[in-house]
């Protein structure tokens, strides 16, 4: 299986998207954890200052699976400033159903990522693994791709929206 499509997604492709984000999250057995609707998605990714840009992969009608999805991947980001190194495109998430592994298509995904990144005129890619996801982790490594928490002792942090609610709430 060797066609496939990467393309822009659409305001069509929010139900795909939020299944595809499902089924990343129960990969990495946290589905618990997903709390948008496609209207959170809709609102935030298309109009006049998009929160986050995104590519879709997608295959032809002879190539879908039973259940019949066009869309089989997706890769979600922004654009950060680092005080430091300037601007960077943060890949928030990246996924590829299982059954179409193996054909290139995260490589393409990653490439087309890449050249973004390059036009314009980034500094580097920066993004978060899970410890648990190993294939990803080598997948990664083998780009060129280095662990931070490793090389740089970095930690990753959260303030949640009580907490946010909280601090914004005080004297």
């Amino acid at each position: 299986m060797a066609s496939f499509n990467l393309r822009k997604a659409e305001p069509k492709d929010v139900p795909d998207l939020l299944r595809l984000i499902k089924e990343l999250a129960r990969y990495e057995e946290m589905e618990d954890q997903v709390k948008l609707t496609e209207k959170d998605l809709l609102e935030d990714g298309f109009g006049d200052h998009p929160f986050y840009h995104c590519v879709v992969a997608e295959v032809p009608t002879e190539h879908q699976k039973a259940e019949g999805y066009s869309v089989i991947g997706f890769a979600m980001y922004y654009f950060t400033y680092d005080p430091w190194i300037g601007k960077l495109l943060y890949l928030e998430d990246f996924f590829v159903m299982k059954e179409y592994r193996g054909f290139g298509i995260g490589s393409e995904i990653l490439k087309k990522l890449s050249e973004t990144a390059v036009k314009t005129r980034c500094s580097s890619m920066h993004f978060i693994v899970a410890e648990s996801n190993q294939a990803s982790i080598n997948f990664y490594k083998r780009r060129g791709a280095l662990d931070l928490s490793l090389e740089e002792g970095w930690r990753l942090f959260r303030i949640d929206k009580q907490n946010l609610l909280k601090l914004s709430a005080e004297e």
